[in-house]
């Protein structure tokens, strides 16, 4: 009866409180072997999520630079997610890696990502 009970609030608990939209990124297009810059905006204390799209694929990846006002967290070999720090407005910045192959290029490359809270 206890373990039912349990189950049914964990069911009704919504999906969409856990999940963080996108960033809406912009910057160059991304080559295997290039580094990279991009640039997203977000609010102070939100939270959003960072694919580093590189056609090919993607063998290894990691964070070169931690953020300064925020926490970067790698999710999966391309998706990282970034929360900006709460109560703070103004830039922040932080590097990522990719190391794969496709059709354009291969290596590793940095993506340095500058962020603007608001």
């Amino acid at each position: 009866m206890r373990l039912s009970a349990i189950a049914a609030v964990l069911s009704l608990t919504p999906v969409a409180a856990f999940a963080a939209s996108d960033c809406r990124v912009t910057g160059d297009p991304a080559v295997f072997g290039v580094d990279m810059t991009a640039y997203f905006a977000t609010r102070s204390g939100e939270t959003c999520n960072f694919a580093m799209r590189i056609p090919g694929a993607m063998h290894s990846s990691g964070v070169s630079q931690k953020p300064a006002h925020g926490t970067l967290r790698q999710l999966n070999v391309t998706t990282f997610r970034y929360t900006a720090a709460s109560g703070y407005k103004g830039n922040d910045k932080f590097a990522i890696y990719g190391q794969g192959k496709g059709p354009y290029g291969s290596g590793r490359s940095v993506m340095t990502v500058n962020a603007t809270i608001e």
